[in-house]
């Protein structure tokens, strides 16, 4: 199949500066680059996008350039920002490129044997950190005029708010992302960006930069955001609500799994498209099941079972199913120390002193102090009504609990209906 094809029947074209450089695609040749915001040590989930974008183009015989923004890192992109960002220092940058390098080299080839294919990863701060203000001035502030900028929709949208202004740090922003994408073009014949359609100003004014500079043609191609069933953008949030990252250290695999395992009906579709590699065939049919079968969530269990193999691993995707499937049985047991404290990583957690399980305690008294009753009188109308378990086992009224429960000798996972759940870790 043509990557052209596949692009189409996944969506992935949102605007294209020259629908020709699709077909310029399917033969292969073309270096093409995206960028990737340093602000974190770790890439998040709306990264996979434009990660999964130059793989598919690499796969197609094409050379993909990932580009850190350790330049434009220290200023930070505005584009349909409701408020300026936090500046990084140098060392946090830095120190976030490295994860990212990490991370990248995990879905696309940087070695070798890759041939033409091979691909990059390159730092912008290289260039923007070692030109002078005059150089830029001269050799890329003049091409571009404060009414080009101003109308961008980008910064219209900041402008226009009484709140909120725009500094000139942001203003020039544009203007350097431009001068990423000449300098790819010149020092490694790249000749396609790729971006988020938030980024289509930024891009075409890179494409306008490179036929200025060198009379030759560059062109940009953007995909849709996605966007959650509320409407907002997929990812990381702005408001810090919502951080699914790639680092298992950060978002453990079952915590992607379960957190693609839920994702609304309305947004499955289109994430199996961005996200996985399943063929069209695959797609087609779990779009059908989201319809005729929603309660079954195959759609679901198929994208988070691709995602956490796509980022970790089939051996992670296989723990992360398992720890969900078993979260609620007594199959809890069977968990091992590391995926069992991924599957209760979000529930609130206490300490107990191994003593008192040595001579048992009383499992009102251990509900009572998990907060999973108010009061011992209530804890016990919980445990007569069988709505209370110990690792996934029913407490009969008056039982004790005792370390013979203990899950590898330090943990209780302490359940109250079927949601309420809570860490007991012996100390």
């Amino acid at each position: 199949m043509k990557l052209s094809d596949d692009w189409h029947f996944r969506g992935l074209v949102h605007q294209v500066t020259d629908v020709g450089v699709l077909a310029r695609l399917d033969q292969g040749g073309v270096t093409a680059y995206a960028g990737f915001d340093p602000t974190a040590t770790s890439l998040h989930l709306g990264s996979l996008l434009p990660i999964c974008n130059l793989r598919r183009l690499q796969e197609g015989g094409n050379r993909p350039i990932a580009l850190a923004g350790g330049g434009t890192g220290l200023i930070g992109d505005p584009s349909f920002k409701a408020v300026e960002r936090k500046l990084l220092d140098i060392d946090q940058l830095e120190a976030n490129i490295e994860g990212i390098r990490e991370q990248l080299s995990r879905f696309l080839d940087f070695s070798a044997g890759a041939g033409a294919s091979q691909a990059l990863l390159l730092n912008n701060a290289t260039w923007l950190t070692t030109v002078t203000l005059t150089e830029f001035l001269r050799d890329v502030g003049k091409h571009f005029t404060v009414n080009q900028m101003v109308a961008k929709d980008s910064v219209k949208s900041r402008l226009d708010r009484d709140d909120v202004g725009l500094s000139f740090t942001e203003f020039s922003y544009m203007l350097l992302q431009s001068y990423d994408f000449l300098r790819l073009n010149i020092d490694h014949g790249c000749t396609l960006q790729l971006g988020g359609s938030d980024q289509w100003g930024n891009i075409t004014m890179g494409t306008e930069l490179i036929r200025k500079v060198t009379g030759e043609s560059a062109y940009g191609l953007t995909s849709p955001l996605l966007l959650r069933a509320d409407g907002e953008k997929f990812g990381k949030s702005e408001g810090g609500n919502e951080h699914v990252w790639l680092d298992a250290s950060m978002t453990s695999p079952f915590a992607l799994h379960q957190y693609l395992l839920n994702c609304d009906d309305v947004v499955a579709p289109q994430m199996l498209r961005f996200f996985t590699f399943l063929d069209h065939d695959t797609i087609a049919h779990l779009d059908a099941a989201i319809v005729t079968a929603p309660q079954e969530r195959e759609a679901q269990r198929a994208l988070a079972n691709a995602v956490v193999t796509l980022v970790h691993g089939d051996m992670a995707a296989i723990g992360a199913e398992r720890a969900g499937e078993v979260l609620f049985s007594e199959e809890i047991a069977s968990l091992d120390e590391a995926t069992l404290l991924q599957a209760v990583a979000d529930a609130p957690t206490s300490t107990i002193a191994r003593s008192e399980l040595l001579v048992g305690i009383d499992a009102a008294e251990l509900l009572t102090r998990c907060e999973l009753a108010s009061s011992k009188g209530e804890a016990r109308r919980f445990i007569e009504q069988g709505g209370v378990y110990v690792n996934n086992v029913r407490i009969e009224p008056l039982q004790p609990v005792t370390l013979a429960s203990a899950l590898h000798d330090h943990y209780l996972v302490i359940r109250r209906g079927r949601r309420q759940m809570h860490l007991v870790v012996i100390a």
